[in-house]
Parts: C-alpha cells; structure tokens; sequence
C-alpha cells in the first residue's frame, strides 16, 4: 500500500510501476526483467485502475467492459460480463449509457474489470474514491480474494482498508 499527502508522487509512481512514465532514474523490474523489455508480456500481467477511468460515455456498461476486454486481449462473454456487473451492484444498468450513471456507479464499472481480466498484479490508483460503504467492502473482499489466490496488489488509498492480508506500506513524501 502506498500512502502520503496529496501531490506527494503516489500516482506517479504508480504510472511508473505500470510503464507508462519512465522512471526519472533506475528502471522497473518484473521477474528479475526490466518492464521495458517485456512490454505486452508485462502488460498481460497486469491490470490497472487509475484516477481517469478509461471508459466512453456514450457506451453502456456492458459495452464498455467488452470493449476494454478486448483491447486488454481478454476477451469476455455477455454473461461474465453481467455477473461481473452484479457482483459490483450494477443490476438493472448494464445496458445504461455511462453518462446516465452516478461517478460511483462509472468507478463501479471500472472495477468490474477485476473480475473478468485475470491479472496477477492489480495497480490500482484510490479504488475506493466515489464509493458508498458497501461498494468499498466489496473492493476489499475483491483484493482479498485475488491475495488468496497469489495475486499481487499495489494500490494507493486515504481510506483505511482492512484487509485480511497483511500489506507492506510505502509511505511517500514531498
């Protein structure tokens, strides 16, 4: 978990880590290899949720996360993606332009993605940002169950998440 105030790096490093600003000195290794090696090797292994959400306004839920998945060489069927969209409670909005939907309910969306891209490392950038209470228990129980599984997990939060798993903290300052 990183933390520090706002403006103190955290998304930069983030960006960092998911290969899309290079770092300023050094480089990001994955597996003993630098990520700007493995390239699409890398990106296949991860999945990132970041501030910027990614996703079209005049497509639907549905359409957005099939879209997604299929540029993230993932690609998903109708039915995963509704039991995607329900497990994030989203039932009754799958075929709801994004513009129609509240910003927890975009981030909702966003989310949705854990679940149908099966990635070992989830970079995730204030998950919980825009969340009621029981949608942000929904992400941890998510981080969870991908920490009981093997995954990997970076994320950054001002929430307090109480996670089952014990987390390294990366305290970063300005």
């Amino acid at each position: 978990m990183v933390q520090g105030e706002n403006g103190s790096g955290k998304t930069n490093l983030l960006r960092t880590l998911v290969g899309f600003t290079p770092p300023a000195d050094g480089a990001v290794h994955w597996n003993g290899r630098q990520i700007k090696q493995l390239d699409d090797e890398y990106r296949r292994m991860l999945l990132y949720c970041g501030h910027h959400l990614g996703l079209k306004e005049g497509l639907s839920a549905t359409e957005n996360l099939v879209f997604g998945s299929t540029l993230a060489d993932a690609p998903v069927n109708s039915d995963d993606v509704y039991d995607a969209l329900h497990q994030v409670g989203l039932q009754g909005k799958e075929q709801q332009p994004l513009r129609t939907l509240s910003q927890g309910q975009r981030r909702r969306v966003n989310l949705a993605r854990l679940l149908l891209q099966k990635r070992a490392l989830w970079v995730l950038d204030e998950p919980l940002t825009a969340l009621d209470a029981k949608a942000s228990q929904w992400v941890i129980e998510a981080i969870d169950r991908h920490l009981d599984k093997g995954g990997m997990v970076v994320l950054t939060t001002h929430q307090d998440l109480a996670l089952a798993h014990p987390m390294q903290l990366i305290r970063v300052g300005t």
